[in-house]
């Protein structure tokens, strides 16, 4: 026992239970001092302070990017637990339950770097591998019969376990729905994944993702209808402004022409001819609005 804290008691003629209250609230009233100070984490063999905060810094997890396998399952496992590829969850066509709840397979830990976005852009990032979680679903994307497209819907199952993913990942990562994309967002041309069936409103609707305001859309489509002719460069800006990445160079090229259709297919799918219609501009107008691009 400290013998300045004894004498002090002893002084006051306290007896020996009460000279030991003293001693541990003095302890405990020092403690409290120094962590007032500083914030010390235990790492075995040193200690760290982490009171001082940089200003600059932001979360790893800024994006989540869903894609389709285009695979079976089983090929979907084998390739994504391979070198090459790789996603931090695998969903089902039919995920397994247990305890009345679905399944989902985790591949990588989400503070690891996986292998999913490659070549990638959104909102000026580059190579999303390194902000994002990506979320691989089971389906076998479009087939051609007698030279038209036919697209694998995603089941129901699926779906309710895709939702309750990404409300768990959104939630914990503080990740804005403007940042919630497909692979086809973040790298147009090159992917066309998750495709024209994945149901974004539906997750929209539960608070997972970007969607415009049916309202909002009536209101632009309105003025858009009005104007006789596209004017380009203000479409490049506003597609960029949204997030895509296209030269604003005021000639409908390629380039733009791709990134219409990604577009498209993310929040008009009946259509995604590329052509920049009437339609297309209102909802590009009414997104910008809604979250203030």
């Amino acid at each position: 026992m400290d013998m300045m804290a004894t004498s002090g008691a002893v002084k006051f003629g306290l007896p020996f239970s009460g000279r030991r209250y003293i001693y541990i609230l003095a302890v405990a009233v020092l403690a409290l001092l120094i962590s007032g100070c500083h914030s010390l984490k235990d790492r075995g063999d040193y200690w760290v302070d982490d009171t001082h905060r940089a200003l600059g810094a932001e979360p790893r997890i800024q994006f989540l990017v869903f894609h389709y396998t285009a695979e079976d399952f089983p090929s979907s496992l084998n390739i994504l637990t391979g070198e090459n590829v790789s996603a931090h969850y695998l969903v089902g066509t039919d995920p397994d339950i247990q305890s009345g709840k679905a399944i989902v397979l985790q591949l990588v830990p989400e503070n690891m770097r996986a292998w999913h976005a490659g070549a990638s852009f959104w909102r000026g990032r580059i190579n999303l591998n390194d902000t994002s979680v990506g979320v691989e679903i089971v389906n076998q994307g479009p087939s051609k019969v007698n030279g038209v497209s036919h697209w694998q819907p995603f089941t129901d199952n699926q779906i309710a376990l895709v939702i309750a993913l990404s409300r768990d990942i959104i939630e914990r990562n503080q990740i804005a729905a403007i940042n919630v994309v497909g692979h086809s967002d973040i790298s147009p041309g090159r992917k066309i994944d998750p495709g024209p069936l994945f149901p974004w409103k539906k997750l929209a609707d539960v608070g997972i993702g970007a969607w415009p305001d049916s309202r909002t859309v009536e209101r632009y489509l309105a003025k858009r209808q009005l104007q006789s002719a596209v004017d380009v460069k203000q479409l490049q800006n506003n597609l960029n402004r949204y997030g895509y990445q296209v030269s604003d160079s005021g000639v409908m090229d390629n380039q733009t022409r791709t990134v219409i259709k990604a577009f498209q297919m993310h929040f008009r799918p009946a259509n995604y001819s590329g052509e920049a219609d009437a339609e297309t501009l209102a909802i590009l107008d009414a997104l910008l609005e809604k979250y203030k691009s």
